[in-house]
């Protein structure tokens, strides 16, 4: 057993890990307590005791490897209750682990000391979580909030379940379905102000993850919680002022008890956004801008594509036929496929500890020092990257909206195929 009063000992313990089993969202900075301070201790891994249960052990193992523990890690277990720290050893103990450390009196007693360290997201509540939600919609007197189920040409994916007020959101909404770059200024305002968005509304985006593979016809239609990101960063670039993201989606609302329905929302238009379209044009650049990216020593452009995609073994998309990449865009690994973000997301599509993403994104040579501009085949993926940057703080990051589909279709623009030297 160790206590906080002993902070010392924990920030300075060898080899040992912290691992904190509360839920990520408390992790990232919300006080799920009503603790004055949010965040968790500096270097700790975040580890909620729920997936032991929801999990097989194999599964378990795999995921606590991939964040670097393994049975023989020694671990400091920390925590809001002394249950879930109990259990996450016991189920740590079923696993093979055998040296532990309990944090005795627990976060609630850290955050409570003004000097004691504690690290947070820093745009941690544009990336809500159920609990938050459910309270907004609870509370009577909240106005000027619109909740989006968001999904690709997809009205069964809304009518077969949605959260309680959402309306439907179609990407196509916002995206130009020839060039799949966003709509003009003039498509946008038209569409937004027909969801009665405005520059001042508030937006709650999220969507449904129901197994997208290049066998379907269309795999875009069932990634909805990628189509989410992708509608929040064109609402950033609208300048919509306070977007958010539901962590996880409709598939976190379900597990935490989240009622759904069928009953359809219909918007209610506005004359007006208040919006001069883009105010916020710095966070989509053109194909010139991406070549000069490239040939800045203090920039990147980063390809948030899979391997197999970015050595040019296949092009990823059913309607995308040239295959390669882009000569000297660095590789930023989005996972398996087209329509998966593996490392960007926990296995029940939660946003990946930041740390983690920082410490990926720095060693594939993604720094927080350079201006980052992300790509993928149309801009979803790059959308996802994007948006984790951004709430990790990340000032100056951007979309490459034209990605690898108006890249390839210009013959006078080079690219690459194998792997890279």
């Amino acid at each position: 057993m160790i206590t906080t009063m002993d902070s010392r000992t924990i920030m300075n313990l060898k080899n040992k890990l912290i691992l904190d089993c509360r839920p990520s969202a408390a992790y990232n900075g919300w006080p799920l307590k009503g603790e004055t301070r949010g965040g968790h201790i500096p270097g700790a891994v975040s580890f909620p005791e729920r997936w032991f249960g929801e999990y097989p052990a194999e599964k378990c193992l795999e995921l606590l490897k991939s964040k670097g523990i393994s049975p023989g890690t020694p671990l400091t277990i920390t925590g809001y209750e002394a249950h879930e720290i109990l259990s996450t050893v016991q189920y740590l103990k079923q696993l093979g682990f055998t040296e532990f450390i309990i944090h005795e009196d627990r976060m609630l007693s850290w955050a409570a000391i003004a000097d004691q360290a504690l690290a947070s997201l820093p745009r941690y509540e544009q990336l809500v979580h159920p609990a938050w939600l459910k309270a907004l919609l609870a509370d009577k007197t909240a106005k000027n909030h619109i909740l989006a189920h968001v999904s690709f040409d997809n009205w069964g994916d809304y009518d077969e379940g949605h959260i309680p007020s959402a309306i439907w959101l179609d990407t196509l909404a916002l995206e130009d379905e020839t060039t799949w770059n966003h709509r003009d200024a003039s498509e946008l305002e038209e569409e937004l102000a027909g969801h009665g968005i405005t520059a001042d509304t508030q937006v709650i985006l999220y969507g449904r993850t129901a197994d997208p593979n290049m066998s379907q016809d269309h795999p875009g239609q069932r990634a909805g919680q990628l189509a989410s990101m992708r509608a929040a960063l064109l609402l950033m670039y609208a300048g919509v002022k306070d977007v958010r993201v539901l962590d996880g989606g409709l598939g976190a609302w379900l597990k935490a008890g989240g009622a759904i329905t069928r009953t359809e929302y219909l918007p209610v238009p506005v004359s007006s956004t208040g919006l001069n379209i883009p105010e916020q044009s710095q966070l989509i650049i053109s194909t010139d801008q991406a070549k000069e990216y490239i040939s800045d020593p203090n920039s990147e452009l980063v390809s948030v594509r899979s391997w197999e995609e970015f050595i040019g073994k296949v092009s990823g998309y059913h309607y995308i036929k040239k295959k390669g990449r882009i000569p000297g865009a660095v590789f930023g690994n989005c996972g398996s496929d087209a329509y998966h973000m593996e490392n960007y997301r926990n296995s029940d599509d939660t946003m990946r500890g930041f740390p983690e993403i920082e410490q990926f994104f720095n060693e594939l040579g993604i720094t927080s020092d350079k201006q980052i501009s992300f790509y993928c085949g149309t801009g979803w993926r790059g959308s996802e990257a994007f948006f984790c940057a951004w709430i990790m703080g990340w000032e100056a990051v951007s979309l490459y909206d034209g990605g690898w589909f108006e890249w390839s279709n210009d013959e006078h623009n080079p690219t690459e195929t194998g792997i890279p030297e």
